[in-house]
């Protein structure tokens, strides 16, 4: 193995067929999409090179930014409910139910594995407002409360989105964080219960500055994810009512693809890329100043 891994022209040899895989399923289409920020048309109708309009375009146009709004309001919502909720559940799978949590962990993480429009299609129906009330409806009318017409307003259809994402992810991030929290050691654990932390101080100062890593992957995992929501979105509201639950890649869908604008899809996308690259950024700074405090 160290003769193999200690010859260039073997190592050559067996990189070269992954580079040109990654080149031409990744770097290529990135390339690619970067070059059409320049142009303006579509396959069909071709292209016509208009320099930086997209990009002056991008900067003028009002439905940009307020799907811009949607999607950075809904990634910070949805990622802290879905990390924070997950940790609990890992905190309850590891200190509290312990061996018993199997079956715990299989139901709460049963909603990832179905397919997005089962579940878009079920909140629909827990929502209905029209022409049946739904479960939520009749139950708030049950209390003596009046009926809402959940998806047909932008905010109560962005609860729902919410409401609906999170409930249908929690569990994967609570199967992460679990996974990150059995790599501390229990003899620590026990040291410390011997010294008489309880379980505030034993959180406090052993088990959350342990599975800050874990955590701090779980909020890139999570924010980037939700920075590219699409198929949740388009599956409950399809951006409705009106645009108002409209995220950037949708937006960028229905530019390309519905008004074969793929100059300026294009330049929404690089948009995407570069919130997505700062956001990172911004994470993991945090988090290497946390470490080096």
């Amino acid at each position: 193995m160290k003769s193999v891994l200690g010859d260039r022209k073997a190592i050559t040899l067996l990189l070269t067929p992954a580079l040109l895989v990654y080149s031409v399923i990744i770097l290529a289409p990135v390339l690619w999409s970067f070059g059409l920020t320049f142009f303006t048309g579509s396959v069909l109708t071709g292209f016509e090179w208009n320099g930086i309009e997209n990009f002056q375009r991008l900067f003028r146009d009002p439905y940009v930014w307020d799907a811009l709004w949607f999607t950075l309001k809904y990634a910070i919502l949805v990622t802290i409910f879905q990390v924070v909720l997950g940790y609990g559940l890992a905190l309850l799978y590891n200190f509290v139910l312990r061996k018993s949590s199997v079956l715990v962990r299989t139901l709460v993480f049963f909603p990832v594995v179905l397919p997005t429009v089962a579940v878009a299609l079920l909140y629909q129906k827990l929502f209905q407002s029209a022409p049946t009330d739904g479960l939520v409806n009749e139950l708030l009318v049950n209390v003596g409360l009046p009926a809402v017409d959940w998806l047909g307003a932008g905010g109560t259809a962005f609860v729902v989105i919410v409401i609906m994402d999170v409930w249908r992810s929690v569990g994967f991030y609570g199967v992460l964080v679990f996974s990150g929290l059995l790599d501390i050691p229990d003899d620590i654990i026990e040291s410390a219960r011997i010294d008489g932390a309880r379980s505030w101080s034993l959180f406090r100062h052993i088990v959350l500055p342990m599975s800050l890593p874990i955590l701090f992957a779980s909020f890139i995992f999570s924010i980037n994810g939700t920075i590219k929501v699409f198929d949740s979105v388009f599956a409950l509201t399809g951006g409705g009512p009106g645009n108002s639950t409209t995220p950037l890649t949708l937006y960028m869908y229905r530019t390309a693809f519905q008004f074969s604008d793929f100059g300026y899809g294009s330049t929404i996308a690089l948009l995407l890329t570069v919130l997505c690259l700062l956001v990172t950024l911004v994470i993991f700074r945090s988090s290497r100043r946390d470490n080096t405090v």
